[in-house]
């Protein structure tokens, strides 16, 4: 695992336009932080994902979508080694992560998943515990005790996910006692606090109103100037609106993934055409 080091207050910095570039492939001017080849993945018997290849840029926000059933959960999971917690999965191919395989045999998952964080669909604040606690649950696993340091991170998670302004003098109060953009807010600060390389969000948008939903959206702009983002979405609104590149997922296989202006105006392949014109899914 990374040596945690505090957070670096955000640049101020427009998004970026990102230059099509090759089906699966970042464009030149972009750093890959996932390089996946051939990636298969089984649930006992059942194939969820088949012979998968994509590069996911670094420091970029990178959209999955397609049709429920489709692999998209499956494939965010497999990221981070989720998905094992699941008996009976089994994997092949090569899964790279700023190239590092994360599925070498001396890997541990617990590390791998210290490195990629995840936000999950339904927010999922630890009850028992207060704000404070919930942000600062995992450096406390990890084994840092001071005192400073851990007011310092949260206080930085707490803003990176924009939250300080409303919990800064209620930090003891329940995480559960926030509402429901604010527990999703505070997921987010947790995932944020052990400062992981990648944020996974799994339609972490699906059961929020409109202005909590709106809220998150900007987040994820912010955080895309830090961290390497992938969202899953059923909103293929939402992909548009805040990813820079989309990848589209059918029947557990990849079909494409270009820069996401190309792949909803112009996507190269029929399958997508026919999906985000919305004339199936």
């Amino acid at each position: 695992m990374p040596e945690v080091q505090s957070i670096r207050p955000p640049e101020a910095a427009t998004r970026p336009s990102v230059p099509a570039a090759a089906p699966g492939v970042p464009s030149p001017e972009e750093t890959p932080a996932f390089d996946i080849r051939d990636f298969s993945l089984w649930y006992g018997p059942r194939q969820a994902l088949q012979a998968v290849t994509i590069r996911i840029p670094a420091k970029r926000v990178t959209a999955i979508i397609g049709p429920s059933g489709c692999g998209k959960s499956t494939f965010l999971r497999a990221l981070n080694r989720m998905h094992e917690v699941t008996p009976g999965t089994r994997i092949q191919g090569q899964l790279r992560l700023f190239g590092d395989d994360l599925y070498a045999a001396t890997v541990d998952p617990a590390a791998v998943r210290r490195r990629v964080g995840m936000v999950f669909q339904k927010s999922n604040p630890f009850p028992t515990m207060s704000i404070e606690e919930n942000v600062l649950v995992g450096l406390r696993l990890n084994g840092i005790r001071d005192r400073a340091f851990l007011q310092r991170r949260l206080e930085e998670s707490l803003k990176l996910s924009a939250l300080w302004d409303e919990v800064k003098d209620h930090l003891k109060r329940p995480g559960i006692s926030l509402s429901g953009g604010q527990q999703q807010r505070l997921c987010i600060a947790r995932a944020l606090a052990v400062q992981p390389e990648v944020l996974l969000m799994d339609e972490p948008c699906s059961a929020l109103d409109p202005i909590a939903t709106a809220k998150i959206e900007e987040l994820i702009q912010q955080l895309r100037l830090q961290y390497t983002v992938v969202i899953v979405t059923h909103n293929m609104q939402q992909a548009a609106r805040c990813s820079d590149r989309t990848a589209f997922f059918y029947m557990g296989t990849l079909i494409e993934f270009s820069d996401t202006r190309t792949l909803f105006t112009n996507p190269a392949n029929p399958q997508t055409e026919a999906y985000v014109s919305g004339r199936f899914g």
